[in-house]
């Protein structure tokens, strides 16, 4: 039997209905990972770079703004990695500085940066519940030293220490404890940080940053692999031959995202890479059929898409590594849970950082609305399972604009009609 949460809220509601075939070629948004990375790093470089196809979501919107709206009380909104890597901007900044976000940012944990940073010569404190923004934070120039992190909490803490690492005085030493989550981006930091002209040593569960100088340098932003995956979504669900062109992603992108295209090969969907694009092709033969067993430890951010395509796909999974989804947006286990139940899909969780789905099915609600908890990834996930229902209503659609603001209007490019309402409050 299907128990449901009541939800009753009032307010716009998408309808995405599909036409029945899928096509044509998608404008991705830029990576809001690498723009909020190169932003930082620009600014450590005193400002002097010129920053090529900068993402145009929130996430990114509220980082520049931070930088050049001269206030000393910024409000990052929902934009989580902005949290984490302004407060280790800013405390190593001269001034006094007040960072503060949306109500789901006030809690959404932060202690373990701020215990950190405090530890390497910061002075932050707390203006309302101990643990969590809004954040007092007197910028000075930080000792640095050795400091012992959990690894296995979010790798944005990790990155934000490591960007800022250079200008301590005795540079940074990370010692990192328990299982290292979401490896890729750290990479990606790492990388980025090379281009500006700063050397990392990355050993095990060490990492250590000597003290220097920022080089600028003109940055060219990579189109959102993370954005793609819901486009191979919707290849998947959608017949045998339908293809679907990506201009401005990379096979050797520094992305850890960019995994998409192999998971999804065993899925159907084949990734066919030629010069500043890729193409899109379903091709069922040869797809998995038995349980999909992953552990979404390095690619957190794909848990959803896979999630919602493989119970359509009437594929079990059990998928794992899945803990910090946890202090996302949402509690996005609960949510998933939550949702996929609507659509008839019964779904376990186990230990706090598991999904299982063992093809359990119960029925479905009759024109059920999905809820999106403030959460871009529930939309977007869910968006696509109008492949094979035909339609699907979304409530809170707009939350996309936090890392893809074109993505209805690129589905209705693609074969889908979007129609908007304002829903009653009923589920």
């Amino acid at each position: 039997m299907c128990f449901y949460t009541q939800i009753r809220i009032s307010t716009v509601k998408y309808t995405a209905i599909f036409s029945g075939k899928l096509q044509g070629r998608i404008q991705l948004p830029a990576s809001k990972s690498i723009s909020n990375r190169a932003l930082i790093l620009n600014a450590l470089s005193n400002h002097a770079c010129n920053i090529r196809n900068l993402s145009d979501c929130d996430d990114t919107q509220v980082m520049q703004q931070a930088f050049t709206s001269g206030k000393n009380n910024i409000d990052i909104r929902a934009a989580g990695t902005s949290m984490r890597f302004l407060t280790a901007y800013l405390a190593q900044k001269e001034g006094e500085w007040v960072i503060t976000g949306s109500e789901r940012m006030k809690n959404r944990p932060i202690r373990i940066l701020v215990e950190a940073l405090n530890k390497l010569g910061a002075n932050i404190e707390y203006l309302e519940k101990t643990g969590f923004p809004p954040l007092k934070i007197s910028g000075k120039k930080l000792q640095g030293g050795n400091i012992i992190l959990d690894g296995s909490v979010s790798s944005q803490f990790i990155s934000a220490l490591m960007m800022i690492a250079p200008s301590m005085q005795e540079g940074l030493t990370l010692n990192l404890t328990g299982e290292i989550i979401s490896k890729p981006y750290i990479r990606m930091t790492i990388r980025m940080m090379r281009d500006f002209g700063i050397h990392t040593d990355w050993n095990g569960n060490t990492i250590h940053i000597e003290p220097q100088v920022y080089i600028p340098y003109n940055y060219n932003v990579e189109n959102d692999w993370s954005a793609a995956s819901y486009w191979y979504e919707m290849v998947a669900l959608s017949p045998e031959g339908t293809e679907i062109e990506l201009p401005g992603l990379f096979e050797d992108s520094i992305q850890g995202d960019a995994g998409v295209s192999g998971l999804f090969k065993l899925l159907g969907v084949e990734t066919r890479f030629k010069k500043g694009a890729v193409t899109l092709f379903h091709k069922e033969s040869g797809a998995l059929t038995a349980c999909f067993q992953y552990d979404f430890i390095n690619e957190p951010d794909l848990a959803q898409t896979f999630v919602v395509t493989c119970a359509l796909k009437n594929i079990p999974f059990h998928f794992k590594g899945l803990q910090s989804l946890r202090i996302k947006e949402t509690d996005r286990l609960h949510a998933l849970q939550q949702e996929m139940k609507k659509l008839g899909y019964m779904i376990d969780s186990v230990n706090d950082s598991e999904l299982i789905w063992s093809s359990e099915r119960c029925e479905p609600l009759p024109e059920a609305v999905i809820e999106t908890y403030e959460d871009h990834r529930m939309a977007m996930a869910f968006a696509p399972a109008a492949i094979i229902t035909g339609k699907i209503n979304i409530r809170q659609p707009l939350v996309v604009t936090k890392s893809y603001p074109s993505f209805w209007e690129n589905l209705e490019t693609a074969g889908f009609e979007i129609k908007s309402s304002e829903n009653d409050g009923k589920l």
